[in-house]
């Protein structure tokens, strides 16, 4: 194999299908990313057996084949090279040359027979969405799944799509985020759990434009994400994800209209008096026009009152500080709306148009208190 490529073309290729490399696998194979030329395309695969990623690189194809080589080690050499064409190539015993200007790198690859390709899977019925949309929903949902957890669905997110709805749903056993979006097209019903780490990875190689369409292909086992150049194929999860409908009330005794930007900079600045690990609250006194922030901690104490619009009764509740900021930050509109109830139920963050609806959980009141 012989292949010419721009320096920059390979960054980014190796740099899309790293993601998908296993990391100290008891099979050395899949620590390799999968350089292949053949017909007139250019391809790097990586698949560490749960999620796999296949991208096409520009470049020209003096010779044909395929080669395996440790993608730490590639990854390194390629950037680091000279700004300029890359020429990469292999002999029959694996060694493979990689020649850029005055720089001349031999290393030993493996066998491109012996790489687990992804799997090439049905690909019917697109359901499609601009990657901008998918990348949002990713960043607003994301925060809340579990990372690590002995119901494993809770590690992922739920994917529904219904009619011309896509709605995402993660929750992690103390807050519940939901996205509702709105499709160009009508799909049949599709219910699947998309495991959290890959939808990580897939945003990082998003690009994020309004105008380029991401394709998803949903089959019993896998999901394929198709945009510009790039496959992206992960298993998913299996088994039955929580009905959160059921946890989700529109009662409410007190409707709190707030700027947004203020809440998230008056608990952004109580949490200057909350180490890592600490698991004090952040308290909230909901009153006729105001609404009083307090944090109390080893270190000392806070307290701030901002503006409000409020319907209902008063409110003292307590909640974890950081699970307000991860919802605050990822909402663009200019003012939020929190719907409670009393001091032992959830706090449910929605807006008018139920785009988007988040749930936190009040820490004990109580032990707020103390």
């Amino acid at each position: 194999m012989k292949i010419l490529c721009n320096k920059a073309d390979l960054v980014q290729a190796v740099n899309i299908v790293s993601k998908a490399v296993a990391v100290r696998s008891t099979i050395s194979i899949l620590e390799c990313i999968l350089i292949s030329a053949e017909g007139n395309e250019i391809k790097m695969t990586a698949n560490n057996t749960e999620l796999g990623i296949e991208t096409v690189v520009n470049g020209t194809i003096v010779e044909g084949g395929i080669i395996a080589l440790d993608a730490k080690i590639i990854s390194e050499i390629i950037r680091k090279l000279p700004d300029n064409e890359v020429a990469i190539s292999t002999d029959d015993k694996f060694k493979t040359t990689i020649v850029c200007e005055k720089a001349h790198f031999e290393i030993t690859g493996k066998s491109g027979d012996d790489f687990s390709y992804i799997p090439n899977l049905e690909k019917t019925d697109a359901i499609e969405v601009s990657q901008f949309t998918l990348k949002e929903v990713i960043r607003q949902t994301i925060f809340s799944i579990a990372p690590n957890d002995s119901n494993i669905v809770m590690t992922g997110e739920l994917f529904e799509i219904e009619d011309n709805k896509l709605k995402v749903i993660s929750l992690d056993g103390h807050r519940i985020s939901i996205r509702n979006i709105e499709l160009n097209d009508t799909y049949p019903h599709k219910k699947v759990i998309v495991p959290g780490k890959t939808l990580q990875e897939l945003n990082k190689i998003l690009t994020g434009e309004a105008d380029e369409i991401v394709q998803l292909f949903i089959t019993e086992n896998h999901i394929t994400f198709m945009f510009d150049q790039t496959v992206v194929v992960s298993r998913l999860i299996d088994g039955n994800y929580i009905d959160t409908s059921k946890m989700i009330s529109s009662d409410y005794e007190t409707k709190v209209v707030v700027n947004k930007k203020e809440l998230f900079n008056c608990i952004d600045r109580a949490t200057l008096l909350s180490k890592e690990g600490d698991k004090k609250p952040v308290v909230i006194s909901v009153d006729e026009s105001t609404m009083e922030i307090r944090m109390t901690s080893y270190i000392g104490s806070m307290n701030e009152e901002i503006e409000i619009k409020k319907e209902g009764k008063n409110i003292i509740i307590g909640f974890n500080p950081n699970f307000f900021i991860d919802v605050l930050r990822v909402i663009d509109e200019e003012e939020v709306t929190l719907y409670m109830i009393n001091q032992k139920t959830p706090c449910v963050i929605r807006d008018d148009n139920d785009s988007y609806t988040y749930l936190i959980l009040p820490i004990n009141f109580s032990s707020v208190e103390r």
